[in-house]
């Protein structure tokens, strides 16, 4: 433990990965010291029109960018690690990783240029961080769907304080690793002041399967396949890629690999040894089709239907090289990520249509297995931590709730568990643990190029847009005496069609046009109030005669 210092208090917040899924960013500070656990992103929810991705808001962070020792990754996935090039514009502190995840880190630095200037440092489950002069951070290996995952303890001068990451304990890994139980029942043993632990499957009774069962069931498929088959998953889901890769050896298949985010996972997991290809198994997507459609494998992205993604243009025949035939199995060995469920389930009816035997989670549980631990997993993470204070998180509120409910029946007194939203404080001194204030945090969203520049507000506009349309007027008015020179002129947009509906645009020009009238004659000429009493009255003649309301965008000009 690190030495204590007078009055200092340890506070543990988030800024995403509570109450949601994805946006993993938690904060641990005592004093002048911070170190961040994770950088992730999340993926646009429904209302966030145009929206690319959503990362955290790291206001405090940059308020304070003095303090914080290092950003520390748990493992590789987006979610968790897919912030970073945007975060480090603004926090450039070093960033610390195992082999696997740095590796992926570095092509997502070298995309957004910040290779050179970021600083990388490999750890693994022996090493010892001394972070600023209070906080000190050693490791425990986990499993997950990802190699190289990891466990993070932080001993502060109050206690250790110990983030799970994502985790589940599977007794028959592919790679061979072990989640390593002797370190986190020394660590429990030990003690713990406080745990953060994965909630992702705490709604889920028993035990997660252990992914080696799906390499079972692979196999037996591609050994019934009579033409070629198609596995979508996750790139970053690289024992699931191992298992493809096995099962394609066993029946004597070659591998084409299709999607720009697996092309990269694979090559990077190759390189560094963490997936076993063996030599001339990999083809080009030109090979395909020269080849017997018994001895091809495609291995694709567009496992959540996403509409650009590799399956779905296959699905819609629009892929440059690639075509779905009548009699291909496709394999969609994931399954959905709340909120992608309607675009999954018509990737799957499009593959249906040209002829194809889709088999997804739904129809064959045997095709994926998650990699989050289930109930029995979370109380035996609990029992080995034995933890004084509990904080759920990873997932959505109600998933954190029903974790909250495993502490408790592993005997974690109620008033000793923390629901936490994001930028919630937990603060904890002399080893009393209360709910303290709120730190700022939020969204930020990404929209192209543009970082933080889409607010509420213009996503309200664009809803709007999106729902009933635009109406643009355009008037020109004379300078001297303030009366209407030409116009006005509507221009609608997604509201109704021009040419059938003369007659309402007729009458919305009148009016608009006895508006301005009536206004001039009162002598008002501010282009605020014109374009004010133009937008209302045109609005509500609009919404009596069709029930829509447009975005109504009037534009004055003065000749």
């Amino acid at each position: 433990m690190s030495k204590k210092t007078n009055n200092e208090k340890l506070t543990i917040f988030a800024l995403g990965g509570v109450g949601e899924i994805g946006k993993n960013m938690y904060v641990i500070q005592y004093g002048n010291d911070i170190v961040v656990i994770d950088s992730g992103l999340k993926f646009p929810e429904e209302d966030m029109l145009g929206i690319d991705i959503v990362i955290p808001d790291i206001s405090y962070l940059t308020e304070n960018r003095d303090k914080v020792r290092a950003i520390i990754l748990t493992h590789g996935h987006e979610d968790h690690i897919g912030g970073l090039p945007y975060v480090l514009k603004h926090l450039n502190v070093p960033v610390y990783g195992t082999k696997l995840t740095i590796g992926l880190v570095e092509n997502k630095l070298k995309e957004a240029n910040l290779l050179g200037e970021t600083k990388r440092i490999l750890i693994n489950e022996d090493s010892e961080l001394k972070l600023g002069n209070t906080l000190t951070a050693t490791f425990f290996r986990t499993n997950h769907s990802i190699p190289d995952s990891v466990g993070v303890c932080v001993a502060t001068p109050e206690g250790n304080v110990v983030h799970t990451g994502d985790f589940k304990f599977d007794h028959t890994p592919v790679n061979g690793e072990f989640a390593n139980l002797q370190r986190m029942a020394e660590i429990g043993s030990k003690g713990v002041l406080a745990l953060l632990s994965d909630s992702t499957n705490a709604e889920k009774p028993g035990f997660t399967p252990s992914e080696r069962n799906v390499g079972i069931v692979l196999e037996d498929i591609f050994r019934k396949a009579t033409q070629r088959v198609v596995v979508a998953t996750f790139a970053s889901n690289v024992h699931r890629i191992q298992q493809v890769v096995n099962a394609a050896a066993a029946t004597g298949r070659k591998i084409t690999v299709i999607g720009r985010s697996m092309v990269n996972v694979v090559g990077i997991a190759s390189d560094l040894g963490y997936l076993e290809i063996p030599d001339g198994m990999i083809i080009e997507p030109e090979e395909v089709n020269k080849m017997a459609a018994d001895r091809v494998v495609i291995l694709s992205t567009g496992s959540q239907g996403e509409p650009m993604s590799a399956l779905t243009r296959m699905a819609r025949s629009t892929h440059r090289k690639v075509d779905i035939l009548p009699g291909d199995t496709v394999i969609i060995a994931a399954t959905p990520v709340p909120g992608n469920e309607k675009y999954i389930g018509r990737t799957i009816d499009e593959l249906f249509r040209l002829g194809a035997n889709v088999i997804y989670s739904g129809s064959n549980s045997g095709v994926h297995v998650s990699g989050h631990g289930s109930q029995e997993e979370l109380k035996l993470m609990l029992n080995l931590m034995k933890p004084k204070f509990f904080i759920p998180i990873h997932g959505e509120h109600r998933m954190q709730r029903k974790h909250a409910l495993l502490g408790e029946a592993v005997g974690i007194a109620p008033e000793d568990i923390f629901m936490i939203d994001i930028g919630d404080t937990v603060e904890i001194q002399g080893g009393v643990a209360r709910k303290a204030g709120k730190v700022t945090s939020g969204n930020v969203l990404i929209d192209g190029l543009g970082v933080g520049d889409v607010g509420n507000i213009v996503l309200r506009d664009r809803k709007l847009l999106s729902q009933d349309g635009i109406l643009v007027v355009v008037v020109t008015l004379s300078k001297q005496d303030g009366q209407i020179v030409s116009g006005p002129d509507i221009i609608s947009r997604g509201f109704v069609y021009v040419r059938e509906s003369e007659g309402l645009l007729d009458e919305a020009n009148r009016i608009v046009t006895s508006t301005l009238q009536r206004l001039m004659s009162e002598r008002v000429n501010e282009w605020a109030s014109l374009k004010t009493s133009v937008k209302d009255s045109l609005g509500r003649f609009l919404y009596e005669q069709t029930r829509r309301r447009p975005m109504i965008l009037p534009i004055i000009m003065e000749v």
